[in-house]
């Protein structure tokens, strides 16, 4: 079987290495060329034009796109729209909303091209430990692209959503989730840091403890006594979180469909606040207490 993969970041890149290493051949297409040269010194077939990729690729073509959300996924599939033929395949691999890729999917199936959104969890990981992949698609064109995924995957490792839209919707509320399981250890080993017990606690055995046959065992908590291991205390990170928009997407959808989503809306909120070297919100908050109370407010 042969697909390409446009875009070779920490993530496709690596997918490319796992197709490789279970017999897929991989036609590879970066902007920069230095990527695809790198890759192809590994077995993938490189192409530096998409008109080189589309020319390499047997029928149906199966191109998989694994791109930043936003305008350059429309970008490509514009693109490569006036370059493949009916009964070809789309796949876009990376974090786009679910409604873009409902609207991608009709923009392609009236050209006769398949659309297929891949939700991906994995990280810089998968290499190694294959990449979880939540699927929307038609299901005949799922069927058709099963040994990709399974060679992607972990074992039990992919699973047909449903139709378009699935894949990427099942990953937004699969990265809400995140969000609020990473605020949770968060939290948790800040109240530890701050009492009388962290003088004598290693935040990466902690870590690796609780890992062994703790209810909050979890991948999450093996990234963390690593990095404890290299840092206990963190000195060389500057509390500053983005966002993917991911966690924005699920906030919107637990508001329109009216579920109390509060920990992950709280989590995204959080992550708000990271960024922010001196709250205006808090000024006015200390101001009040001043004013009505008589509460002390310190000076800069």
């Amino acid at each position: 079987m042969k697909l390409a993969i446009i875009g070779l970041g920490k993530m496709g890149m690596n997918m490319v290495r796992r197709l490789i290493q279970n017999g897929i051949d991989v036609i590879a297409y970066n902007r920069t060329p230095q990527k695809t040269g790198e890759i192809s010194k590994e077995g993938a077939i490189a192409a530096f034009s998409l008109d080189e990729v589309t020319g390499k690729l047997d029928s149906p073509k199966i191109v998989w796109l694994m791109l930043p959300a936003g305008n350059v996924v429309d970008e490509y599939i514009e693109r490569f729209a006036k370059l493949l033929s009916d009964g070809d395949i789309i796949i876009d691999g990376g974090n786009s909303y679910y409604k873009d890729s409902v609207k991608r999917y009709g923009f392609l199936k009236a050209k006769g091209i398949h659309f297929v959104d891949a939700g991906i969890s994995g990280g810089v990981w998968g290499l190694k430990t294959g990449y979880c992949t939540m699927i929307g698609s038609e299901r005949d064109i799922y069927e058709k692209l099963t040994p990709i995924f399974r060679a992607l995957a972990p074992e039990e490792g992919f699973m047909y959503c449903g139709g378009p839209g699935a894949g990427h919707y099942v990953k937004m509320i699969h990265n809400g989730i995140e969000y609020a399981m990473m605020q949770a250890y968060a939290e948790g080993f800040e109240i530890l840091k701050a009492s009388g017990y962290k003088e004598g606690l290693d935040f990466s055995s902690l870590s690796r403890l609780w890992n062994q046959g703790s209810v909050i065992r979890s991948w999450l908590l093996e990234l963390l006594e690593d990095a404890f291991r290299e840092d206990d205390n963190l000195t060389s990170i500057k509390g500053y979180v983005e966002d993917s928009g991911e966690g924005r997407w699920t906030a919107r959808e637990a508001i329109d469909l009216d579920v109390p989503a509060e920990t992950i809306l709280l989590s995204l909120f959080k992550r708000f606040r990271s960024r922010q070297e001196d709250s205006y919100g808090d000024k006015v908050l200390a101001a009040l207490r001043n004013r009505f109370g008589g509460h002390e407010v310190k000076k800069k």
